[in-house]
């Protein structure tokens, strides 16, 4: 039985782990929608850097993910 507590607690810290990302996306998310503004007659070059702007924000999000997950697993 207490070979079994580490790998408990491994899959407890797992389970934290993926609930918070999950909030801090889905808080992410809610402060974008804060922001959103309906831009009439949008030229095309702008919706192009505005994809290009949401795909570096959220490659900038996973990497910070993935840094605060690192660190965590480095602190236990």
């Amino acid at each position: 039985m207490d070979d079994d507590l580490p790998e408990s607690v491994r899959k407890c810290l797992d389970i934290l782990d993926e609930n918070v990302e999950i909030l801090a996306d889905l808080e992410f998310n809610l402060d974008d929608e804060k922001e959103d503004e309906l831009t009439p007659n949008m030229e095309l070059h702008n919706l192009y850097d505005m994809t290009e702007d949401v795909a570096q924000s959220a490659k900038i999000k996973r990497a910070e993910s993935n840094l605060a997950r690192r660190q965590s697993e480095d602190s236990l």
